[in-house]
C-alpha cells in the first residue's frame, strides 16, 4: 500500500461537509475529535478525510496550517489500519482542539488510538 494522501483521498465536498457535521457522530480523543459519516462519495477510496484547527485556538494562519501538517502526516502513515478493517465508505473530519501546539509524536500516538477507537465503534455499529 502506498503511503500517500491523494487529492481523491481528501474531504473537499462542501455538501459532504455539511452532511457530515449535521448527520455525523463524533468520537474523542484530546486533543483530536473526528466527526465521521457513513456515506457514499466519489473517491474509489474507502475513506475521505479533512482536517480542521480553530481559528478561535490559533490565530495566526502559520501555527494552524502547521498543525494541520501535523495531522495530515500522522493520519497518511496510519491509514492503513483503517483500510484494511473498513468495508463501507466513510468520511471524516478530524479536528485538533487543544490550546496549544503538541509534538509530533503525542499528535502521531493520540491520532493511531483515535483510529482504533473509530474501527472499534463502526465494527461494532456493522453488527
Amino acid at each position: 500500500m502506498k503511503f500517500t494522501l491523494g487529492k481523491e483521498e481528501r474531504l473537499k465536498s462542501r455538501k459532504l461537509i455539511g452532511r457530515l457535521y449535521a448527520e455525523g457522530e463524533i468520537i474523542k480523543k484530546f486533543p483530536l475529535r473526528m466527526v465521521y459519516l457513513q456515506t457514499e462519495h466519489t473517491s474509489n477510496y474507502p475513506a475521505q478525510v479533512g482536517v480542521s484547527v480553530p481559528k478561535r485556538l490559533f490565530k495566526k494562519a502559520v501555527d494552524r496550517n502547521r498543525i494541520k501538517r501535523l495531522l495530515r502526516e500522522s493520519y497518511r502513515l496510519q491509514k492503513e489500519t483503517v483500510y484494511s478493517e473498513v468495508d463501507k465508505p466513510y468520511v471524516f473530519m478530524i479536528s485538533y482542539l487543544a490550546k496549544e501546539e503538541w509534538k509530533y509524536a503525542d499528535i502521531e500516538d493520540k491520532m493511531g488510538k483515535l483510529l482504533t477507537l473509530f474501527i472499534e465503534k463502526t465494527s461494532k455499529n456493522e453488527e
